[in-house]
C-alpha cells in the first residue's frame, strides 16, 4: 500500500496549478497561498537523490518564498529521508495512515446518523470552508480561495460533504480528492466544537468514502490526528496500513 499511496501523492501533486519536477522529486504549488500544506513536494518511489538534487529542490521553494517541505511514505523511498536530514531537514510529524476498502466499509445506521449533504451553492462552499477553519482551531483562515478550492475538488472528480447546523450554516464536513492510482485521499474531516460528539465526523467520512467507491476507487485512505478521531474512522471501516513522514527545512538552516 505504501507504493500505491506514494504514487497517488505524485499524481495528486501533478494536479496543482504549478508543478516543478527535479531530481526525482515532484513539487506542487498553489500560487494563491503560502500555506505549507498546499505547497510541498514528494519523491518518486525508490529514488535515491543526491545532495545536488536536494539543493535544486530547496531552490524551487526558496525562489517562491516558500518553506521547503515534503510529505511521503518513507517505506516507498527509503533513500530519501537520510539525504534530506543531512541537508538540515527536520521532522514535523510522522502520521499513521488508515485505509478503507469496499469490504471493510461500515455505514452508520441511517436512523442514528446526521443527514449529510452535498454542497452546491457558493454560500454552502463558503460555510463549509469557515466551519473547517474553526474545527481546526485557526490553522487556516476562511477565505474565498479556500471555498473555491473545495468547489474545484468536487468539480474535478472529488467530493465534498457537510452536515448543516440547526441554526443554519455548517456544523462539520470534509472533502475527498479525485481518485488516482485506484485510491483517493479523504482529508480535512472537521466538526465545529459546539457540535462535536453527535456523529458528524463518522457520517461525513462514511458518505465520502461510499461516494469514492461508487466512482470506482478500490480504496480510500486518510491520516488521523488523535486516538479519538482514529476510533471514529475505525468504526467506519478504516484500518492501519502504514506511515507518512513530514519533513521541512527550518529557515535558519536554509543555505
Amino acid at each position: 500500500m505504501d507504493i500505491q499511496v506514494q504514487n497517488f501523492a505524485i499524481t495528486n501533486l501533478r494536479r496543482r496549478p504549478l508543478v516543478v519536477e527535479t531530481g526525482g522529486f515532484v513539487a506542487g504549488f498553489t500560487p494563491d497561498t503560502d500555506n505549507p500544506y498546499l505547497n510541498y513536494a514528494t519523491p518518486l518511489p525508490g529514488v535515491e537523490p543526491t545532495e545536488r538534487d536536494v539543493a535544486a529542490l530547496i531552490g524551487a521553494f526558496r525562489e517562491r518564498g516558500l518553506l521547503p517541505r515534503l510529505e511521503f511514505a518513507p517505506e516507498a523511498a527509503p533513500g530519501v529521508a537520510p539525504v534530506l536530514r543531512a541537508a538540515g531537514f527536520g521532522t514535523e510529524a510522522v502520521h499513521e495512515y488508515l485505509v478503507c476498502t469496499p469490504h471493510t466499509l461500515m455505514l452508520p445506521p441511517s436512523a442514528e446518523s446526521p443527514y449529510v449533504e452535498n454542497p452546491t451553492t457558493g454560500e454552502e462552499f463558503a460555510d463549509l470552508d469557515a466551519a473547517l477553519a474553526e474545527a481546526f482551531d485557526g490553522a487556516f483562515a476562511p477565505s474565498a480561495q479556500g471555498a473555491a478550492r473545495l468547489r474545484r475538488t468536487q468539480r474535478s472528480g472529488g467530493a465534498a460533504r457537510f452536515v448543516r447546523a440547526p441554526q443554519g450554516g455548517v456544523a462539520g464536513g470534509a472533502s475527498c480528492s479525485p481518485p488516482a492510482e485506484d485510491t483517493a485521499e479523504l482529508s480535512g474531516v472537521g466538526t465545529r466544537p459546539a457540535y462535536r460528539g453527535r456523529g458528524i465526523a463518522a457520517a461525513v467520512t462514511a458518505a465520502l468514502t461510499e461516494a469514492m467507491f461508487a466512482r470506482g476507487a478500490g480504496s480510500v485512505w486518510l491520516e488521523y490526528s488523535g486516538e479519538g478521531s482514529r476510533r471514529v474512522y475505525e468504526r467506519v471501516g478504516y484500518r492501519p496500513q502504514g506511515t507518512r513522514l513530514y519533513l521541512s527545512l527550518p529557515r535558519t538552516r536554509q543555505p
